[in-house]
């Protein structure tokens, strides 16, 4: 099994959980605009299944 030889400095451990951070917030923040897109009718590059069956009850 492999192990580290050295200690890892704080400073590389801070910047892996930056770096880390931050890509969680981009994509928090894809992923709102993608919803808000969803919702008001404007998502040109997402496709999800509408149920037809609902609509063609009465």
């Amino acid at each position: 099994m492999a192990v580290p030889k050295k200690k890892t400095s704080k400073g590389k451990r801070n910047q892996r959980h930056a770096v880390w951070k931050s890509k969680a917030q981009v994509a928090a923040q894809r992923a709102l605009s993608l919803g808000k897109s969803v919702l008001s009718g404007r998502a040109q590059g997402f496709v999800y299944p509408m149920d037809e069956t609902e609509d063609s009850e009465d």
